[in-house]
């Protein structure tokens, strides 16, 4: 049965993303971000439609080859909301298609929404798992390449810096981190939070390293305000300070905006929420 409205919440970027082994699938741990949601409205029409912002987002072709693949249809005219900015690292356009495949009245697995969405977009973010940041996640594959388990609770706090830029399935551009998934499994197994922020660290490290923007003052902040670790999108502009819970300090969102970064937030992940 369609509904008329639906809300998807996105990610802020990933605790780390990369190659598995030199030739191996380009892989991610996924950051939920409760307070970045794209909002979606169906509003009576005779044929299907999207309105021209939403458009921008995913056009009207591939929004009804998508539901078509799912075997599903809309009637009605699609508006789009995001929160995010499109090519912020904030799952925009993942979010897109789930918003329509709820509108539409899906109920199946996530596994096969995934597939349906890489089939539309060449990749994927995992919004439509719960708990997404227990999963290594191939996202040009859309399938769960290791269960990782719970994390403990971190709190973040971020911005958006740097250009937007829209993930592109056929880069595949990324450091090697299979050399951190083990101690990633045993920081979770301990529920060593700060543990699992310094290794989002280096892995952050070793896509700005490869790809920039120079100049990022995210490091720099996670010391200053003595975070325990920090993470971005690596494609896109979100950049997030890692905290352990109760050590946010007050003039954490002005100094990333005296920094020029925009759009702030405050959330947290793992610990059960």
């Amino acid at each position: 049965m369609m509904r008329r409205e639906t809300r998807v919440a996105g990610h802020f970027g990933e605790f780390m993303q990369g190659r598995i082994g030199p030739d191996g699938p380009v892989a991610l741990i996924s950051i939920p971000c409760p307070v970045l949601t794209l909002r979606a409205r169906l509003d009576p029409a005779a044929d299907f439609a999207m309105d021209g912002q939403s458009s921008a987002i995913v056009s009207q072709q591939r929004a009804g080859d998508f539901l078509n693949s799912l075997g599903m249809a809309l009637r009605g005219r699609v508006t789009l909301d995001p929160d995010m900015p499109v090519g912020g690292g904030a799952g925009a356009s993942t979010a897109a298609l789930v918003a329509l495949a709820r509108l539409a009245g899906w109920s199946g697995a996530p596994e096969l929404l995934a597939r349906a969405c890489v089939e539309s977009e060449g990749a994927t973010d995992p919004l439509m798992f719960e708990a997404s940041e227990s999963l290594l996640w191939a996202s040009r594959q859309g399938r769960i390449l290791r269960e990782l388990g719970s994390i403990p609770r971190l709190e973040v706090v971020g911005g958006f810096f740097g250009p937007e830029e829209r993930t592109d399935a056929d880069d595949t551009a990324f450091p090697d981190i299979e050399d951190l998934l083990d101690p990633w499994g045993a920081a979770t197994r301990a529920q060593d939070a700060l543990a699992l922020a310094k290794l989002s660290a280096v892995a952050a490290r070793r896509t700005l390293s490869l790809r920039g923007p120079a100049g990022d003052p995210t490091e720099a902040l996670t010391e200053a305000l003595s975070a325990a670790g920090f993470a971005i999108a690596h494609t896109g502009s979100a950049r997030a300070l890692l905290f352990l819970p109760g050590q946010v300090p007050n003039e954490a969102e002005t100094a990333l905006a005296q920094c020029g970064y925009r759009q702030t937030v405050r959330f947290s992940v793992g610990g059960g929420r």
